[in-house]
């Protein structure tokens, strides 16, 4: 942690950036987003494992770019996300310093987004053995059953759109669900708009997501909509192979193969 402070104090000292983007306490101490500007405020930085929140939410932000050129605290889940807004020409090179914390806790240092691709190469995106059988469970049930049973999974959802605002791939400034002229998606928490929102969002990111469950931390009623996005992932590495983001091949489903097996592509 000394480490983490120390560098982002001297990166704010010598102007290379002019706001850090990491963790600290809050008021109820609990670890949330901080940004800060001067050597001193560094001290409130600290990184543990209770800092779940993807900060790389806040890079395509405009009242954060405003603040000048930014230095992230990137563990995995925002090192593959910075990755993926890199694909899709959301960052450049040189917008960002990225401070890389590795799964055992040391600062890493990356001279371009290709060294952060070359470094997640060795840490592929896994899904958990518990959230793989519940996947598996879910698929193996009748078609009338699964529907049923994510109709009522998501019944509780009240549109509050946390999950949308803590995903850093939810970059649009205008989303579908706010188009009334036509109205694609039901604006209304009732059966039919939750569903069609939940499942329009999962396929928006099918391919894209980098599994870091920030919409799941967000939900404040607890609802797992992370299932849908490791389910679609766990078909997409099924079908195409190596699932993750990278900045040398184009998205998973925003591209085709003539050698494709499934016959519709020909």
């Amino acid at each position: 942690m000394n480490e983490l402070i120390k560098k982002a104090a001297s990166l704010l000292e010598a102007n290379e950036v002019q706001v850090v983007i990491g963790y600290g306490l809050g008021s109820a101490k609990r670890p949330q987003a901080i940004f800060v500007t001067t050597p001193a405020g560094c001290e409130q930085l600290i990184f543990d494992n209770r800092c779940i929140q993807n900060l790389a939410v806040y890079l395509t932000k405009q009242e954060i770019r405003k603040l000048g050129k930014p230095a992230i605290v990137a563990p995995l889940p925002v090192l593959r996300s910075i990755v993926q807004l890199v694909a899709e020409q959301q960052l450049t090179e040189g917008d960002l310093v990225v401070l890389g914390i590795d799964p055992d806790g040391k600062l890493l240092e990356f001279s371009s987004f290709k060294a952060i691709e070359s470094f997640l190469s060795d840490h592929k995106i896994v899904i958990e053995e518990k959230y793989l059988k519940k996947i598996e469970e879910i698929k193996n049930m009748p078609v009338g059953e699964r529907f049923a049973y994510w109709v009522e999974l998501l019944e509780p959802c009240f549109k509050c759109y946390a999950c949308r605002a803590a995903c850093p791939l939810c970059y649009c400034t205008r989303c579908t669900i706010e188009n009334n002229q036509p109205q694609w998606i039901p604006v209304a928490s009732h059966l039919q708009g939750n569903l069609e929102w939940h499942v329009m969002r999962a396929m928006h990111l099918a391919g894209r997501c980098t599994d870091c469950e920030a919409c799941y931390h967000a939900c404040p009623l607890g609802i797992p909509i992370h299932l849908l996005n490791k389910s679609l992932i766990q078909d997409l590495s099924e079908s195409f192979g190596d699932y993750g983001p990278k900045i040398s091949e184009p998205n998973m489903l925003s591209s085709f193969d003539p050698d494709d097996k499934e016959s519709f592509i020909r």
